[in-house]
């Protein structure tokens, strides 16, 4: 895998590990609020990137209402598996989303080819990735409390992501920069959500600051590198250094809090780097 596309998707990640720390801290804030806020925050991140040229921002129709599925699909299932499931057990089946890039990449992209190193690699990232999620707990942490309704939209979020990130390369080629319009439009709705299924909350001047952080990094910045690294990449590479997301997440959530990792997150370190390694490797 080339170095470009390798920097712009690990950059992608690195910003999305940070949201799990920044989720806990605006914890009490609505999940939709925080989203739609740090969304049309995410969208002014395109104004620089297209040097203040909105033209940048005109799409066809269709690829917007992908960017849409992808951006605010992803999200309003996600916190829909969230509040109907247990919320381990739906990020881990939520997690299945970098699996499925691997495995749907030849159904979607054209001349694209599984290769069962590809296929290997993303099986144990994606036991790393569990492993880091459930933290060893086993069937005590597993699915023993039943299979919750909630689970469907966890896979549904998954799908949506996998989906969204292999069909951005069949559309028309379009700038990254418009992906600002996906994030303006997914926050609008996000509000719109907020409005119609959340209380209202006052918002204090600490949470706008996170919500605009939140916004520059894990839910703006990031989607332009991945976006990037997309157009620059193979899907199928990419997808498996994608389980690195809930590894590093874990890893920076427990040295914020001042804990030691446990031993079931180095092992599942060593699993998902060997399985990000191998796989790239794979043509």
């Amino acid at each position: 895998m080339a170095a470009a596309p390798t920097l712009l998707a690990l950059g992608a990640i690195g910003l999305w590990a940070t949201l799990a720390t920044l989720g806990v801290t605006l914890s009490h804030v609505p999940p939709f609020l925080l989203t739609g806020g740090a969304l049309l925050v995410g969208s002014v991140v395109a104004l620089p990137l297209s040097r203040l040229d909105l033209r940048q921002w005109r799409v066809p129709a269709g690829t917007l209402l992908l960017g849409v599925y992808g951006l605010f699909g992803y999200h309003f299932l996600l916190f829909t598996a969230l509040a109907h499931a247990p919320p381990v057990q739906a990020n881990l089946v939520n997690y299945l989303w970098p699996l499925l890039m691997v495995v749907l990449a030849p159904l979607f992209l054209r001349g694209v080819r599984l290769r069962l190193r590809h296929v290997a690699s993303a099986l144990i990232g994606f036991a790393g990735a569990a492993l880091v999620i459930l933290g060893g707990r086993g069937a005590s942490g597993g699915l023993s409390a039943g299979l919750a309704w909630g689970y469907l939209p966890a896979a549904g979020a998954a799908f949506v992501w996998a989906s969204y990130s292999l069909l951005t390369q069949r559309v028309r080629a379009f700038p990254t920069a418009a992906i600002g319009l996906f994030a303006l439009v997914s926050g609008l709705l996000s509000l719109l959500c907020h409005a119609l299924l959340e209380p209202a909350v006052r918002l204090s001047a600490r949470d706008l600051g996170l919500i605009a952080l939140m916004g520059l990094g894990p839910l703006g910045a990031a989607f332009f590198l991945w976006d990037a690294a997309l157009k620059r990449g193979d899907a199928r590479h990419i997808g498996i250094l994608s389980f690195l997301t809930p590894l590093l997440s874990t890893l920076l959530l427990v040295t914020v809090r001042g804990e030691s990792p446990a031993p079931s997150v180095w092992l599942a370190g060593a699993l998902i780097i060997g399985a990000a390694v191998v796989g790239t490797r794979a043509r």
